[in-house]
């Protein structure tokens, strides 16, 4: 919603103004003529940019391109996205949010100041992202700093550069704000902005954020995305709006003109500050309120509409309707006939590797520390993790992790303040972050749990990066009560962000943390029990910091010391020396002692929860442990889930139930299977779809092409797509849950050999999901009040906002 309102503020005027997938409150006006014209005009070719990346046949690529293109008659599309007018004066606006009248806390607001920018050279451009890490980047950075600091608001939120649209814009904000504080954090803003401009930024600062921004675009790490569609995406953000497209990758050229303008300039980022901000009129002020009648009025509106529409239908036209509602529903039920299907480009069977795609790792020792080498090109770039074995630690100070792990990144050392700390962070090194890995063992033995620090470097700095981690280890201030208290609050606050956007996600957690300890763990770390938690800390940091302060310094203690300890190295072989001389130097620093491993006793109480929120949908989960229920292990299980997924649950969920999305899971090594939906209407009929999976597969055999599909799909998902720091970490995650490649290949083969009758005997343990599974909802109160009514009220209630 905030997203939304920020854009349509700042260009009332262009094509932006209007929400791109469409207010539900307005998609009801729109004319099947009207969608059909839409579609035909800028859905057409002419409308289209065409993009190839590859070592291909050029020449093929045109022929492709010559029988895709001949049946279209060339037209002439303005697809052009107009220039907003510019304002002559600031303008405020507010908006009303829904909230539970019976939230668990006070609601807030949230406020965000945007401005739309001048126009700006390729140069100015890259200047302008370094100039957004240098000011919000960070948590030292000066203005994320200040905001955080001025304890008007508990997070920053809607902030920083939007580079993708036509003309570009600038957002700073809070959120957590009381009514009374708006125009003070409005006031904030402005003033730290003008201190900024007048008295120059930290050239500290500047030098960092500079190093993190060029270094990101010579890494060109996409992630599981691969590079070719990155850099098509790139390509676009230029390409669109009728500029060179090739213009985003020559950052080189434009940060050695950005370095260049540095060096003789020492106030340009200043004067952008003046001239993009500062001296800009083109600025909105966004205020989302509270308002926990909003949820009623709309009901209302919706209630009223519906009434008034009805009273103006003859019975030939509510004769009519029934008629177009059902011929809709028997289109959507309608499979693609099998001729169009053929029509289209496909693998077979025999395009697929047989064989597992394998990372090279040399297991080894340093300073009596387990290291694992992975000798992978990387371009000059060292990735290294250092982890420490959580299974020391006693089960109350798990969900302690997360927030210690960003205290020792973010409360400076005890010779540096944790803004020079973070700036050290960015001028020496690519990144340094610290995550939790949590992962089931395939023979069933306890959990793989571990705190990692990840960081990369290039290869000839990976000594200042593993000097940083041995200060943050062993010098890593934890007195720091303020501070502490900052990021406990910009944890509850992202964690309560996330519960309606990720509610699919909060549902799987929960439900998953009653099979097995893997899932327990994940829940104390980053689920619902994690939020509690959170909620709880923070009085406590308030009210005995002594206490609080004690505990992070037991788990420090406990974690960093070399036995249980496992480092982590993906460099290319030449460079390897050079790294493990510096992971020696850090690991001999490190204490040796020995602590035995914590006995754990997860909860895992069986129970059906409907998790309360302020929403208009519904996000639907349902589980069980096939292990439990009798099933073998067979890679089969991986197609037939895919398959499921993608027929089943899509034709019902999505397209006949209006959900935003329907999946399910299966977790080899735990054995839970699991169901959820995505911004879902339904709740009941949801779950009455999962219910009858089993019965689809049975009554509805599979075909040797949809087979042969699903297949594909799965070993596509096996080997999905991976950089060389992921190929590494992956490799890491295999070590430590016990996955070696013999047993990755013979699930393979399993894939591979999938046959259709395999498909029924599935479905005989998924009948008994139906009737075994345990369910979560989040949801409103309303629609899961009546939904554990019409059941005997079997939802145990929890109010989470």
């Amino acid at each position: 919603i905030l997203g939304e309102r920020i854009q349509q503020s700042i260009f009332p005027d262009t094509t932006y103004g209007v929400d791109s997938g469409g207010d539900p409150r307005h998609i009801p006006d729109l004319t099947f003529d009207q969608f059909k014209r839409f579609h035909d005009d800028f859905y057409h070719p002419s409308n289209a940019r065409i993009y190839f990346y590859g070592d291909d046949d050029p020449e093929q690529r045109l022929a492709l391109l010559h029988d895709y293109l001949s049946d279209y008659e060339a037209l002439s599309v303005d697809s052009t996205i107009g220039t907003q007018p510019r304002f002559a004066a600031p303008k405020r606006q507010q908006f009303p949010y829904a909230v539970d009248p019976d939230a668990v806390e006070e609601p807030k607001c949230f406020v965000v100041l945007t401005w739309l920018l001048h126009d700006a050279t390729d140069a100015e451009r890259r200047a302008l992202l370094v100039l957004e890490h240098a000011l919000l980047g960070t948590p030292g950075s000066p203005l994320r700093k200040a905001l955080i600091d001025s304890g008007l608001g508990e997070d920053l939120t809607g902030s920083g550069l939007e580079v993708e649209l036509a003309q570009m814009f600038f957002s700073v904000g809070l959120k957590g704000v009381q009514q009374a504080d708006v125009d003070a954090v409005e006031a904030l803003i402005l003033q730290h902005f003008g201190e900024l401009a007048d008295g120059g930024i930290d050239q500290g600062m500047v030098a960092a954020a500079l190093h993190t921004a060029e270094f990101r675009f010579r890494e060109n790490n996409t992630g599981s995305f691969p590079r070719g569609l990155g850099l098509m995406l790139r390509l676009l953000t230029n390409w669109l709006y009728d500029r060179d497209p090739f213009t985003p990758l020559r950052f080189a050229d434009s940060f050695a003109a950005l370095k260049a303008k540095l060096a003789t300039d020492d106030r340009y980022l200043e004067r952008l500050i003046q001239r993009h901000l500062l001296g800009n009129a083109h600025r909105t002020t966004v205020v989302l309120q509270p308002d926990a009648e909003l949820g009623t009025r709309l009901e209302e509106e919706e209630t009223t509409r519906l009434a008034e529409a009805r009273a103006h239908l003859s019975h030939a036209d509510l004769e009519e309707l029934v008629a177009s509602t059902e011929k809709l529903k028997h289109l959507q039920e309608q499979p693609d006939a099998p001729e169009d299907l053929a029509k289209l480009p496909r693998l077979q069977l025999s395009d697929l590797d047989k064989a597992i795609k394998t990372v090279p790792r040399q297991e080894d020792q340093i300073a009596g520390v387990p290291v694992l080498h992975h000798d992978l090109f990387t371009n000059g770039i060292a990735y290294l993790d250092v982890g420490c074995d959580l299974r020391v630690l006693p089960q109350e100070l798990l969900p302690y992790i997360p927030l210690f792990g960003r205290a020792l990144l973010e409360m400076g050392t005890e010779r540096m303040s944790f803004v020079e700390l973070q700036q050290r962070i960015g001028s020496q090194t690519g990144g340094l972050s610290a995550h939790s890995l949590v992962g089931p063992r395939p023979d069933g033995g306890p959990a793989a749990a571990y705190l990692f620090l990840r960081g990369k470097a290039m290869a000839e700095r990976v000594a200042d990066l593993t000097a940083i981690v041995r200060d943050v280890l062993l010098e890593g201030r934890l007195d720091d009560q303020e501070r502490f208290l900052q990021m406990a609050l910009e944890e509850r606050a992202s964690a309560e962000a996330g519960l309606v956007p990720g509610g699919h996600r909060v549902v799987l957690t929960r439900l998953r943390a009653q099979f097995d300890e893997t899932g327990w763990l994940a829940e104390q770390m980053r689920g619902l029990s994690y939020l509690f938690f959170l909620r709880q800390l923070i009085e406590d940091i308030r009210g005995d910091w002594p206490a609080v302060q004690a505990r992070l310094e037991q788990i420090r203690a406990l974690l960093v010391n070399r036995p249980g300890m496992l480092c982590n190295a993906t460099v290319a072989g030449g460079d390897r020396a050079a790294c493990d001389q510096s992971l020696e130097a850090l690991l001999r620093e490190l204490p040796q002692e020995a602590h035995p491993s914590a006995s754990w006793t997860p909860n895992l109480t069986a129970v059906d929860e409907g998790l309360t929120v302020p929403a208009q949908v519904n996000y639907v989960g349902k589980a069980a442990n096939l292990f439990a229920l009798g099933y073998e292990l067979d890679g089969s299980s991986a197609v037939i889930t895919r398959y499921l997924a993608t027929t089943w649950l899509w034709d019902r969920v999505r397209v006949q139930g209006g959900a935003y999305g329907a999946f399910c899971s299966f977790d080899p090594f735990t054995g839970v299977f699991a169901y959820a939906s995505y911004r879902d209407p339904n709740l009941l009929e949801t779950l009455q779809v999962y219910d009858q999976s089993g019965a689809f597969l049975r009554d509805c055999p599979i075909s040797s092409d949809e087979l042969t599909k699903a297949i594909i799909g799965t070993i596509g998902d096996f080997d999905a797509y991976q950089l060389p720091d992921a190929k590494g970490y992956a490799s890491l995650v295999r070590y430590l849950t016990g996955i070696d490649d013999d047993y990755r290949q013979q699930m393979r083969n399993q894939v591979l050999g999938t046959k259709a009758e395999y498909f029924a005997d599935f479905a005989a343990v998924l009948d008994q999901v139906g009737a075994a599974g345990r369910v979560a909802v989040l949801g409103s109160a309303d629609a899961i009040a009546a939904a554990s009514a019409a059941r005997d009220n079997w939802l145990t209630p929890i109010k989470v906002l």
